[in-house]
């Protein structure tokens, strides 16, 4: 009889970076990408947002496939519906590991700084599980502001992350009124009034435009007053 048995591997994951952590930095983005793209790319989304006391965190996602059949592009997932529990767990870890990474030779110096979470399309969810699972013994990770950008939450919001954890969490949802996802809904004033009865300090971004990150539309949500140190 054919029997599944879970094994924890080590594995090597990908991250990368705009600017440089100093004792001058006080705003700190961790940006997740979409299904099928790499972070090489997507972090191309946020060099606008990198200054002296600004640094841009893009993970990746932990598995890549091929996307056409000529076998050129190559694109990264946070998850698939196969074995998804574990596929979590593990993407969660590879999370609070970056995040740990980045922050823990700093957190007694320098000024407090301002977390941004921003998740595109799967990376909303990613992002919306990461903050509801991640953290330690001491608690959760700790972030000021989550963005999510064009993720489609079939089920709510309430189904991937409990509303308390957001109480003190500026919340955005983000989308394209061209996007062809979420423009395809029969109702999407009825989604998005679900969305804020799960989340209900959400705050809803809309623009002309389609299922992408607009850098513009991002300089807007980027009103939050930098921490004094």
């Amino acid at each position: 009889m054919l029997q599944e048995h879970p094994l924890v591997v080590q594995r090597t994951a990908r991250y990368y970076t705009i600017g440089q952590f100093s004792e001058n930095t006080r705003n700190i983005w961790f940006c997740l990408h979409g299904f099928g793209q790499l972070a090489q790319y997507f972090g191309r989304k946020f060099a606008d947002l990198a200054h002296d006391d600004t640094l841009i965190v893009v993970p990746e996602g932990l598995s890549r496939s091929y996307l056409d059949m000529n076998y050129q592009r190559v694109g990264a997932s946070w998850m698939t519906r196969e074995d998804a529990a574990h596929e979590i767990d593990d993407y969660v870890v590879y999370l609070n590991s970056l995040y740990n990474l980045i922050l823990a030779e700093h957190t007694n110096t320098g000024p407090k700084r301002h977390i941004t979470v921003l998740g595109f399309s799967q990376g909303a969810a990613t992002a919306c599980r990461w903050l509801n699972n991640g953290g330690d013994k001491s608690g959760r990770i700790q972030v000021d502001r989550l963005i999510l950008w064009a993720g489609y939450f079939p089920k709510g919001l309430s189904d991937l992350i409990d509303a308390n954890v957001l109480t003190d969490t500026e919340t955005h949802y983000v989308y394209g009124r061209q996007d062809e996802y979420i423009s395809a809904l029969p109702d999407i004033d009825a989604y998005l009034n679900r969305l804020k009865t799960d989340v209900p300090n959400l705050k809803i971004t809309t623009f002309d435009g389609a299922h992408r990150v607009d850098p513009e539309v991002l300089k807007t949500l980027v009103t939050t007053p930098k921490p004094i140190a």
